[in-house]
């Protein structure tokens, strides 16, 4: 009687990075018809929508990504490289690292995995309030040039309409920021 359900094989890691693996995985369907994908294993990230409450303002950094060779707006955000750490202690270390913010209120807000087609990335989303500035630690050459911007939040749907935020986790972000600010 063949399978009702998916069921994964086997994995074979084609490549390793301090970033992600890449992995062959086989598996069997229902039927048992088996089929293979490549797969992208990754730590998991944590995004921070900082807001100004009294101004209404996001606060946004402006980074440079290789991959597409141009500038992003987005919000802060990193790996959960270090082993263990909960995701709001991540969280507010990458907000001091990279905006140069310490949060008084950290409140998450959703998670989401990025992009499941072909990866396990999963991203925890994060609220922060009571801002109050802090030196930033930028690690890294793309964040040593990054630039913090300020933005009304009330301008950023206007924003990606235009084009102006293309990034996914941002707009995921920003949006659930904004439902939970309602």
């Amino acid at each position: 009687m063949p399978s009702e359900k998916f069921r994964p094989v086997c994995e074979e890691q084609v490549y390793s990075s301090s970033l992600l693996r890449v992995s062959l995985a086989t598996f069997e369907g229902p039927g048992g018809a088996r089929f293979q994908r490549d797969i992208v294993r990754h730590p998991g990230a944590v995004i921070v929508v900082p807001v100004d409450e009294a101004t209404r303002e996001v606060v946004l950094v402006r980074q440079y990504r290789a991959p597409l060779d141009a500038e992003l707006l987005e919000v802060p955000a990193g790996k959960r490289d270090v082993a263990g750490e909960p995701t709001e202690v991540t969280a507010a270390r990458e907000l001091e690292e990279e905006a140069g913010l310490r949060a008084g209120r950290l409140q998450l807000v959703g998670h989401f995995f990025n992009s499941p087609g072909f990866s396990d990335e999963e991203s925890w989303c994060f609220l922060a309030r009571d801002l109050q500035p802090v030196a930033d630690s930028r690690q890294g050459i793309e964040e040593q040039h990054m630039t913090v911007e300020r933005h009304r939040l009330g301008d950023v749907g206007a924003m990606v309409s235009r084009g102006e935020i293309v990034d996914a986790k941002t707009i995921v972000g920003l949006f659930l920021a904004q439902a939970a600010l309602a």
